[in-house]
């Protein structure tokens, strides 16, 4: 029976909901424990699949979030580390070890000279479609077992 009231900031700047005093009941417990448990098969079958196509579970986050970035067809670093909730440093370094693999290249803006921005390549645009294609027919077979728990869920009166 776990609800928000309100939120706090994590020196890292991402929010923590703080909880209410209420008790959580078996059932609460038994949604929360599915809900990891479907998120840890998804993220298993990802870093397998990813690995069978000869790439790192990270590269193919990388390559993900380059494609899938709102608006436009590139990333900068610190929005894909932030996106990866990864420190810069070590996307710099996974940008540089897709980049020796011909999946990525580095850009710098036209309008702000100090800005790099990361695009994907040829290669790196066909290992990311097939192995979307795979995650798309993964989660398609767990709908209806992937749900985000609905909050009222917890609030048994």
């Amino acid at each position: 029976m776990l609800g928000v009231v309100s939120t706090l900031i994590r020196p890292d700047k991402h929010s923590v909901p703080t909880p209410d005093d209420r008790r959580l009941s078996k059932r609460d417990f038994e949604i929360l424990a599915d809900f990891r448990y479907q998120i840890r098969k998804f993220v298993r079958f990802s870093e397998q699949v990813a690995r069978q196509h000869g790439i790192t579970p990270r590269q193919y986050l990388l390559l993900l979030h380059i494609k899938g970035y709102p608006g436009r067809d590139w990333a900068t670093v610190g929005e894909l580390a932030e996106r990866l909730q990864a420190q810069h440093h070590g996307v710099v370094a996974l940008v540089s070890r897709c980049e020796k693999q011909g999946f990525v290249e580095r850009r710098r803006s036209s309008e702000d000279r100090r800005q790099i921005e990361i695009y994907l390549l040829a290669k790196g645009e066909k290992v990311l479609e097939q192995l979307a294609r795979l995650h798309r027919a993964e989660l398609l077979s767990l709908q209806g077992r992937f749900v985000v728990p609905v909050i009222q869920a917890f609030d048994h009166g």
